[in-house]
Parts: C-alpha cells; structure tokens; sequence
C-alpha cells in the first residue's frame, strides 16, 4: 500500500483491544505488514505458504487473517470502507436498493466434497457466489454455498441477511433465476421488492441490462484477484472474508485516489 492508502485503511481498521484498555497481550506484528501480506496473497493468487520472506511468516499472517475471520472484524472492516465510499460519492450510508446475483466457479483439489457441488446451468464443478451489492456496485453481503444450490434457494438466507444488516433495502432487482415464490416470500416476510429484469425475447448475444449490469461489474472486479479466479478455500467462511478482502482493496485504492 502506499502511504495515502495505509492512512485510508488504518483509520478503518477495527482498534485492538489493548489500545482500548480492555485487556489482550499486543500484538508482536505491525498491522500494515499484515494488511499487506494478506492483500499480496489475494491479488497474486498464492499459497499461504508460498508468502515472500519480506513480509511477516506465512503462519503469523494466517493467524492473523484466521482471527479477523472468525471474530467478524473483516467484515467490520470492508462495511467501513463501504460507508466512507459511499459518504465520498455523496450517498447516504445505509443503501436503500440493491442487486442480486450469483456466479459459479470452478473448485480445487482443496475443497471438500460436503461443500461442492455441480451446476447444471453453468457446467461447473465447484462453488458458487452469492452476492447483494449497492447501486455503486459495493458489496453488502454475501454467502458462499455448492455449485449445486439453486439461486433461489440460496436468495432465501441471502436476503434474511441482508435485512438483518440493512434495515432500510426495500428494493432489490434480479435476473430471471430468482421468479417464483422467492418474490412473496420476499415482498411478504422480509418487506423487499424483488424486481425481476428480464431479457426480451428478440435479444440476441450480449446485451446491458438496466441494473443487473452493476453486480456483473462487481464479479468482473472480484475476478481481477488472482486468488478468486477459482475457490480454493477448505471453507466457505474462509471463501467469503477472501471476497471481503478483495473489496477491501478496490475501496481503499478509490478512496486514495480522491483529493482531499
């Protein structure tokens, strides 16, 4: 990172308990060697072990993303961001609206059979991605599950998700994989308005369609982190903080580009 992004992360970056009084022996790394360590790992692509000798080792840094992961402060940590990009461009910080969607990719020898699955629809062997992001195309929540689950099945906990977190979306749209009862169940027990877009039926090849081309920019940005291009993750927790994390760099790098 460089020193304008650096001041951008640590003042979104969740404050250890030590620093606050409230116990904890602190910690033997400095926190920018980590944060960098592990965006090396998701923009490259490598193993955990495979981390140069210029960062921290490689199990120290794994502990360090364990952590996060397992106590939420990763995602404490990308909804900041989100919020400071948001309040830059404008908007208010809790989002109104959103976009769902799903994609499917291929799984290592890593993944295990209990978490795999095959799509029919895509012919893919592995998993698939869940997301619901803004209207700026910045994730707001997302779920990880087998190839194999439908897209309406997986929108049910997805979007019981999504109104927990954000209590204000009432409108989110879709493509034409989320009809049937998903939307009543939507409109009638979590208040949503799920709107469908569809394609007509004259249209031939590739086509951008109003809205639903926001979360296909975002899975175009997630697939630029070498580490996402395909799920190597034994778990599916472990798969969504690595999707946080690549957000998390598309935010602070746009928030570092911005005058002050």
């Amino acid at each position: 990172m460089t020193d304008a992004e650096w001041a951008v992360v640590r003042e979104a970056m969740p404050v250890p308990a030590w620093l606050e009084g409230r116990g904890g022996q602190p910690e033997g790394s400095c926190h920018r060697q980590m944060v960098d360590a592990i965006r090396y790992l998701v923009a490259g692509g490598i193993t955990w072990r495979a981390m140069p000798a210029d960062f921290p080792a490689w199990d120290r840094v794994y502990a360090f993303f364990r952590r996060w992961r397992d106590k939420g402060l990763v995602a404490e940590f990308h909804d900041r961001l989100r919020d400071r990009v948001r309040e830059a461009v404008g908007r208010d910080r809790e989002p109104t609206a959103g976009i769902i969607d799903a994609q499917s990719v291929k799984g290592a020898a890593s993944v295990p059979a209990a978490s795999r699955g095959f799509d029919g629809g895509k012919k893919v062997n592995g998993r698939k991605r869940h997301i619901v992001v803004d209207t700026l195309g910045l994730l707001l929540t997302v779920m990880v599950t087998a190839a194999s689950v439908t897209d309406r099945d997986a929108a049910q906990t997805l979007l019981a998700r999504l109104r927990t977190r954000h209590w204000r979306i009432t409108l989110v749209w879709a493509d034409g994989g989320y009809t049937g009862r998903l939307v009543d169940l939507a409109r009638d027990v979590l208040a949503i308005a799920l709107t469908v877009v569809r394609r007509t039926d004259d249209t031939a090849g590739f086509v951008v369609l109003p809205k639903r081309w926001l979360v296909e920019r975002t899975f175009a940005w997630l697939m630029c982190s070498r580490r996402l291009a395909r799920d190597y993750e034994a778990r599916t927790d472990t798969a969504e903080a690595m999707i946080r994390w690549s957000m998390s760099m598309v935010m602070s790098r746009r928030l570092a580009r911005r005058p002050a």
